[in-house]
């Protein structure tokens, strides 16, 4: 399970292993971390209904973790997937949520063909994505999705961009990186990814959270729609 990703970037590696080893108390912790926060849910449903109402194309939770998120869109109405790096998540989300589809992948090059999603969703999962990796992140989504396809991020933001290294979560060695960046910073990178921005959020932080959240909702132009 913690095995190298053959042809991977390193980083890819660290964060599989690393979620690996805390997967079980990763998953108790944040079991529905949507549940008591009602703006981040009413932004998850609000892309729910614009992907339910463009089509019937599935939605991929890419980061899907223990799985929540991608049952919340199911009870949603939309069909919806699970993806993640770590087989040990997944393993746990199929357990959890034995009626949905979980399988191992990564965001930087996903196993499904072209403009074959309604929707990509991925809440906290690019934060551990290094810069130089991103843009070719956003031009998966952009590939994978349906003209008029839309894309949900959410990740911690704040003022300016920086970087944390944990070598420790939940008592269990870990090597993992973890990327904080503007909203702006982002949206230019969505843009230039050839989706157009449709919504950008800025929630303060909740309870223990420590930085704001951001959410940024994008939409892949339909055929024959001009740029901005």
């Amino acid at each position: 399970m913690s095995s190298a990703i053959p042809g991977s970037p390193d980083f890819l590696h660290a964060t599989r292993t690393s979620y690996d080893a805390i997967a079980r108390p990763y998953s108790e912790q944040f079991a529905d971390h949507l549940s008591g926060r009602p703006l981040d849910l009413a932004l998850v449903t609000a892309f729910a209904e614009l992907v339910r109402a463009a089509g019937t194309a599935p939605v991929a939770d890419v980061g899907s973790g223990p799985g929540h998120v991608t049952a919340r869109l199911d009870a949603l109405g939309v069909p919806a997937f699970g993806v993640d790096v770590s087989p040990g998540m997944v393993a746990l989300a199929r357990q959890a949520h034995p009626g949905l589809r979980f399988h191992v992948g990564s965001m930087t090059s996903l196993d499904l063909p072209d403009e074959t999603l309604g929707g990509v969703l991925a809440l906290y999962s690019i934060i551990h994505v290094p810069d130089d990796h991103l843009p070719a992140v956003f031009d998966e989504f952009r590939r994978v999705l349906v003209p008029g396809g839309h894309v949900l991020l959410c990740f911690q933001s704040g003022e300016e961009d920086g970087r944390l290294h944990l070598d420790e979560r939940f008592g269990h060695e870990i090597s993992l990186d973890y990327y904080f960046r503007t909203a702006d910073a982002v949206a230019e990178q969505l843009v230039k990814a050839g989706l157009r921005l449709h919504a950008r959020v800025l929630r303060e932080p909740d309870g223990e959270e420590t930085r704001p959240r951001a959410f940024l909702l994008a939409r892949k132009r339909s055929a024959g729609e001009c740029g901005d």
